[in-house]
């Protein structure tokens, strides 16, 4: 049997204005754009890994009221789970999401339980982590 990750969701304010940073500081493309009842999705991946996408969507897309007002609530908290992207030239990477005026959360550094990361905030809140991939 095999298993993999198709795609993961990552809530966002605002999927539009989120594209600034996925796309274009962390360099993920765009695989697809959909307004459906008043809600926008947007999907995009890497080049790197053809099968894995991350889906921008609001809080209340394809949610109940009540339940898309406590996801908002958490946005705007800023303690929805994280997510972790890998590159191979760490420090390359954080200069340019920096350049893009990301709030950085983290210099590069080397962690005690082995990997060598950094994290930003992206334009909702989410924090956004990037580590170094092993080298070989």
């Amino acid at each position: 049997m095999t298993i993999s990750l198709q795609y993961c969701h990552v809530t966002v304010n605002d999927p539009e204005a989120s594209l600034a940073f996925y796309r274009d500081a962390l360099g993920l493309e765009v695989r697809n754009d959909v307004a459906s009842g008043g809600f926008h999705w947007i999907t995009l991946g890497s080049a790197s890994q053809p099968d894995l996408e991350i889906v921008l969507s609001e809080p209340h897309a394809g949610r109940s009221q009540a339940d898309g007002d406590a996801l908002q609530e958490l946005l705007t908290k800023g303690v929805l789970p994280m997510i972790v992207f890998r590159a191979d030239d760490l420090d390359a990477t954080f200069e340019k999401v920096r350049a893009s005026g990301a709030e950085v959360l983290q210099e590069p550094v080397d962690q005690p339980w082995g990997p060598r990361d950094c994290a930003f905030r992206d334009p909702s809140g989410n924090m956004v982590r990037i580590s170094q991939a092993p080298k070989a």
